[in-house]
């Protein structure tokens, strides 16, 4: 969901400009991914540079009886004013082997502010592995008509 206060010239530059190379390594699975930290390494002189600012907040949101992290990503321009926001959920895990109730929130967080700054600055992560990872299970074949076939 995206707010959108008064057109944002600056967020348009900072978009043209931004680089946020993957810099982590899922040692398991053997890809490369980037984190929000790297994102915030990344836009943090671009932000400097088109005088704006960055924040990140989360709200904690229960539905259906599971627990989401809500993330808002907030740009504001100084010079003219203005604000942009994107949010985005990751719903906490029940249980996850090896961390405690802190750190399992902490975990949706650092996700939910992933895909709150992806969404504000267009950055697409269709390739990431969280977009394609199958975890092991191959996905279902699904068939390509022809151009022969009746496609309605």
């Amino acid at each position: 969901m995206t707010k959108e206060i008064n057109h944002t010239h600056q967020l348009v530059l900072i978009q043209g400009e931004l680089k946020a190379p993957k810099g982590q390594t899922n040692k398991f699975g053997g890809y490369s991914y980037r984190s929000a930290e790297d994102i915030l390494e990344a836009v943090k002189p671009l932000l400097q540079k088109h005088n704006c600012d960055l924040t990140l907040s989360d709200d904690i949101v229960e539905v259906g009886g599971r627990v989401y992290v809500k993330a808002t990503a907030r740009l504001v321009s100084h010079n003219p004013f203005s604000e942009v926001e994107t949010t985005a959920y990751a719903r906490e895990a029940e249980v996850k082997k090896g961390m405690d109730d802190a750190q399992i929130t902490g975990s949706a967080s650092s996700y939910a502010r992933k895909y709150a700054l992806n969404g504000l600055f267009c950055i697409d992560d269709t390739k990431d592995p969280d977009a394609t990872n199958t975890h092991g299970k191959s996905q279902p074949k699904t068939k390509t008509p022809s151009i022969d076939e009746d496609l309605f």
